[in-house]
């Protein structure tokens, strides 16, 4: 097969386990979620050649392989916040297609919650004071502050309202009580995130994702390892990325996320318009990520997201125009650090008809075609976009 004409697929997906896991390592969870999306796609370790990992290790991925008992011959550890999973995975896909690999496994496994409830970390207020921060930081420019200004101003621009932020978070909850694996299921309502304690204002709780633990994997190999696999390939069909600032008084826009960018890149390069996704997958640490990054994808409008959001029209739920975050999102299901890899197996989950009790249904009753995973890092620092077909 010419290198550089390969086509890729993932074919492995899998999560640790994940919630409330007192009793792991984040070694653990990388290597249960290692394990099992090597089950899922029926491939033998052994034909793993390629390996990206962030976020854990002193030489990472170099000590996360190991511990994987993996020795592989392409490696990626870019860490870019949130969107690193897309981003690697845009990575490993060139990488596969140039002919520089074969197999590449994407992993990632936080105890971030179990290792505040131990003592053994304290929350992150701020990415720290040190580079260009260290302007910023004598002023309290918190990583939830940084988030609610940016909402703030897309509210004074455009009219967005709290109401509207609020109906993010009761749709990602209600795609969540259809998950059995979803850390937080009840319902909830737009008075009820109203209502909740003041984080950062206009940010109340319930517009904060959670914080737990968890892993998740991913397997993307060439095409002529499919054959091989006992999944059905899911397609990389097109992938971009981009990054935009650290400082924000180096963001030009604080109404648009980079997003703007890597999804129009990924859109080109899959050769497909926004209003043909069947399914989104968006990080969500916070409410007003959701709506700025679907008006960037091009499912809006920019200055419309508020609108399209509204939760008495419900176009995120399961059975709605556009689900998003299907699984409950980093709101509802789980958020156990930099989330990106999850929004890439629920995409995966959800194309192959596998998500059990919130599986999407297109109108011949066949599950998605297309879908989109979009990572965000920082305080919309940087972005990675993947569009996946069957």
């Amino acid at each position: 097969m010419t290198p550089g004409k390969r086509k890729v697929a993932v074919v492995g997906v899998a999560l640790s386990d994940c919630g409330r896991v007192d009793d792991a390592t984040p070694y653990t969870l990388h290597a249960q979620a290692a394990r099992r999306a090597l089950a899922d796609a029926g491939l033998d370790r052994a034909r793993v050649d390629g390996f990206a990992s962030a976020g854990l290790g002193t030489l990472p991925p170099a000590e996360v392989a190991e511990y994987l008992g993996l020795r592989p011959a392409w490696v990626d550890s870019t860490a870019v916040g949130g969107s690193t999973w897309e981003v690697m995975a845009a990575h490993a896909a060139d990488a596969i297609a140039a002919g520089h690999a074969r197999a590449v496994l994407l992993v990632y496994g936080s105890t971030a919650r179990a290792d505040i409830k131990a003592g053994r970390r304290t929350g992150d207020l701020s990415f720290g004071a040190r580079g260009p921060l260290q302007f910023e930081a004598p002023y309290g420019h918190t990583l939830i502050a940084k988030y609610a200004m940016a909402a703030r101003r897309h509210m004074h621009q455009y009219g967005t309202t709290l109401e509207q932020l609020a109906s993010v978070a009761v749709q990602a909850r209600a795609n969540a009580a259809l998950n059995p694996e979803a850390m937080f299921r009840a319902p909830i309502t737009v008075d009820d995130v109203l209502s909740g304690p003041m984080i950062a204002d206009p940010f109340t709780k319930l517009h904060c994702c959670l914080r737990s633990d968890g892993g998740a994997a991913v397997l993307l190999v060439a095409e002529e390892y499919v054959r091989d696999c006992r999944t059905a390939p899911v397609w990389i069909l097109g992938t971009g990325e981009h990054v935009s600032h650290t400082t924000m008084s180096e963001w030009a826009d604080f109404t648009v996320s980079p997003a703007a960018v890597s999804g129009r890149l990924a859109f080109e390069r899959a050769g497909v318009r926004p209003d043909e996704i069947d399914v989104a997958e968006v990080y969500d640490a916070f409410t007003y990520m959701t709506l700025v990054t679907l008006e960037d994808l091009g499912f809006c409008a920019k200055g419309e997201g508020g609108a399209f959001v509204d939760a008495g029209k419900g176009r995120l739920l399961v059975g709605g125009e556009l689900p998003v975050n299907t699984d409950g999102g980093g709101l509802s299901a789980q958020h156990p650090g930099m989330r990106g890899l999850f929004l890439l197996v629920e995409a995966v989950r959800q194309l192959r008809g596998e998500a059990d009790g919130r599986q999407v249904r297109l109108a011949d009753g066949e599950p998605p075609r297309l879908a989109v995973a979009s990572g965000t890092g920082g305080w919309f620092c940087s972005s990675g976009t993947v569009v996946l077909g069957r």
